[in-house]
């Protein structure tokens, strides 16, 4: 039994062996501890069908017919539920105007609509799903944390309380104010625009959901404790209130005083 056994490890094929059992192995291993794709929510066959309808009479023309792209229009093969509810339930989908960047506007499709558009693209690839109420719940969320996430991740661009900001080639980051916790979590998930996909490796589900409760807390009425926030667009509103009005009280008060002298 020993002889057979050494004659086996020194066959010429026992190191492909061993190496395919290896790979084997690896695969198993990788297979059960990576993270799963997020895939689409359930949806029924009437939902998909009708966003099908949906998608062929008002995305097909700059899409394609399959969702493959053409030249000015990216792929949504892949881009999951939650992409296509952002962009179509903020307005930014259908496009007005081709622009560098596609603005914030009045809603074409009602919210069963919607859903019956992101069911369909949903069911071309696999992608992030349409968050739950819980994951969005700023309730739940720890608004301390959220503003270190957001700071140390959004504020370079959106700015430190979601004002947003200009980006450069005509872009813009929009501001948060009137988001709903759903559209920030998705936006964080998808990554529309100029914005980088936060997926759950980048910032956790639990990160997402404080991020939502510090940026909830900032449209509280108490949430400018050291008076008037100036619009919470920083310097330059701040600089402004210097210059001109606290300059111009400067300058009329040195009027006044010259004019009393003479």
């Amino acid at each position: 039994m020993v002889k057979a056994l050494a004659s086996a490890r020194r066959h010429r094929f026992a190191p492909v062996v061993l190496m395919l059992l290896a790979l084997l192995a690896v695969g198993g291993l990788y297979a059960v501890a990576a993270p799963q794709a997020a895939v689409a929510d359930a949806a029924s066959t009437d939902d998909v069908e009708n966003g099908e309808k949906l998608f062929a009479a008002n995305c097909a023309s700059c899409h394609g017919p399959s969702a493959e792209g053409a030249t000015a229009s990216p792929s949504l093969i892949g881009v999951g539920a939650a992409s296509v509810h952002f962009q179509v339930s903020t307005g930014r989908m259908p496009m007005a105007a081709n622009a560098p960047q596609a603005p914030e506007k009045g809603v074409q499709f009602d919210a069963e609509q919607t859903a019956q558009l992101a069911a369909y693209v949903a069911t071309l690839g696999p992608g992030p799903a349409i968050p739950d109420s819980e994951q969005v719940d700023p309730a739940q969320g720890d608004a301390a944390n959220g503003m270190l996430v957001f700071r140390t991740n959004c504020a370079m661009c959106h700015n430190a309380v979601g004002a947003g900001g200009a980006l450069s080639e005509g872009k813009y980051a929009p501001s948060l104010f009137n988001s709903t916790p759903t559209e920030i979590y998705e936006a964080m998930l998808t990554g529309p625009q100029s914005m980088p996909v936060f997926n759950e490796e980048n910032i956790t589900p639990e990160a997402k959901r404080d991020v939502i409760a510090y940026l909830m807390e900032q449209r509280a009425g108490d949430s400018s404790p050291g008076g008037a926030n100036l619009g919470s667009i920083g310097p330059v509103s701040e600089g402004m209130w210097v210059w001109i009005i606290g300059m111009g009280v400067l300058i009329g008060a040195s009027v006044w005083i010259g004019a009393k002298s003479s």
